[in-house]
């Protein structure tokens, strides 16, 4: 169970990374990248970032770029949420296939 101030970061970086990902995917057409769900440790030192891609079939290769990239990418974090955090958290992406998931089981209801 996560604590109000656990709640309360994981809601900056979600919405601080949404915004760097909105800037960052305007040069990919036809390519959207959202931040689903933030969950961040109880020391605050490590965040998880599920991230919701489409079309689902770049998922794979865009995360790795992600990965690739972030240092850059905590670097731009951190410039944004410098006077609202001391330690900016270490970030690790993942695939947040939930949609795939949820279409799958209604292709099975039907």
């Amino acid at each position: 169970m996560e604590t109000t101030r656990q709640n309360k970061i994981s809601r900056l970086l979600q919405k601080e990374l949404s915004e760097i990902f909105l800037l960052q995917t305007k040069a990919m057409p036809g390519t959207l990248v959202s931040v689903s769900a933030v969950r961040i440790s109880p020391d605050m030192s490590i965040a998880r970032v599920y991230l919701s891609v489409f079309p689902s079939e770049k998922a794979e290769e865009i995360v790795k770029n992600i990965n690739e990239n972030m240092k850059t990418i905590r670097y731009e974090l951190g410039t944004r949420v410098r006077h609202q955090l001391r330690i900016i958290p270490e970030l690790k992406f993942f695939v947040d296939d939930s949609l795939d998931y949820i279409e799958k089981i209604d292709s099975l209801l039907k």
